[in-house]
């Protein structure tokens, strides 16, 4: 009796009108919708290393939108109109701060106003460098000791601690570095901000999320170890920047920025600010002049010309790679690769 069973079905099967079949198919849908991810709130990242870290968080559950993309620079960025259109539709956003994204301060105060907003130079953790005046620079005899997300602590490089103020500031912007996200141990601590965040904005998705978090800590151990492994050939040889946006990265792995041609790449240097450059490319002999894809290049050339210094670039901000949660990564080997490549051949 049981072995007949299956070839009676088969022609009850075929026996059927084709409408009965959509309603056999309702359950199994329903089953389905059971075990997707709750739907992603909209999300929304200023640049591009901050979405990357972002995206991460967020696999599986959706993906955040990005305002400076391409090309573009925080520096010297315009909102567009559908940059306008999203901030509105926002239910979370992340930037850095307006020390680096001023173009985002006033928007965010008339668009952002029903969106949890995340501020990450405010993340607990976080090493924070106080700006540099620009032109040649001091050599460090030290480097910071560095909290990181965990609340441990570790010297950047093995480089003997220092015990200067961070410039930590209470909320003064102005009074350090904003290129944080250029040491993974910062990365790691914003992470964490940025999972805080997501877990209170949307809650039904808060496992996929810390679990996101820990699996993205485990890959920013490992690219520190590894670029501490690419960079140790050259850590003593200094060299010159575009801007001042290196600090942490040097601070993290004990190389030496010997000076930058500006401060900040939306201020163009004056005669004798590129004149104090030359000279100190002078003062090193054979090294390297780095600079950025989406500036001027005319300037590194003005620098170099006459001298044995080399050029190359560096992409701080990831102008030339594609958004993505892989993004973060690709930019930090990306910066290692470039000044092992240059400093290896002076």
């Amino acid at each position: 009796m049981k072995r007949a069973l299956g070839p009676a079905l088969k022609i009850l099967a075929l026996r059927m009108p084709a409408l009965a079949i959509p309603a056999l198919a309702i359950p199994v849908l329903l089953f389905g919708s059971t075990i997707r991810a709750a739907d992603a709130p909209v999300v929304v990242t200023s640049i591009k290393p901050i979405h990357s870290l972002v995206s991460a968080i967020m696999q599986g559950v959706g993906e955040p939108k990005l305002i400076v993309d391409g090309a573009a620079s925080p520096h010297t960025y315009n909102l567009k109109p559908s940059n306008a259109r999203a901030l509105q539709d926002a239910k979370v956003i992340f930037w850095v701060g307006p020390g680096l994204e001023a173009f985002l301060e006033k928007p965010l105060q008339a668009l952002g106003r029903d969106a949890s907003t995340a501020e990450l130079d405010n993340a607990p953790g976080l090493v924070k460098l106080p700006f540099r005046e620009g032109g040649a620079f001091e050599p460090h005899d030290d480097a910071p000791e560095h909290e990181s997300a965990s609340g441990q602590h570790d010297s950047a490089s093995d480089a003997p601690e220092h015990e200067h103020d961070h410039a930590e500031a209470d909320h003064d912007h102005d009074a350090f570095d904003t290129h944080l996200w250029l040491d993974p141990m910062n990365a790691k601590a914003m992470a964490a901000m940025i999972t805080t965040t997501l877990v209170a904005a949307d809650p039904a998705n808060a496992l996929t999320y810390q679990g996101n978090a820990k699996a993205l800590n485990d890959r920013l151990d490992a690219l520190d170890a590894e670029i501490k492994g690419i960079v140790a050939p050259v850590k003593g040889k200094p060299f010159i920047v575009f801007h001042d946006a290196y600090q942490y990265f040097e601070h993290r792995y004990g190389i030496r920025v010997a000076g930058s041609i500006t401060v900040s790449p939306e201020t163009i240097p004056g005669a004798e600010r590129v004149s104090e450059i030359r000279h100190k490319v002078g003062e090193l002999g054979a090294t390297c002049v780095f600079a950025e894809p989406q500036f001027e290049p005319r300037l590194v050339n003005v620098v170099i010309e006459g001298t044995r210094a080399k050029s190359g670039v560096l992409d701080p901000e990831a102008a030339t790679l594609k958004a993505g949660p892989d993004l973060y990564f690709t930019l930090m080997r990306g910066i290692a690769d470039s000044m092992k490549d240059c400093l290896s051949s002076t």
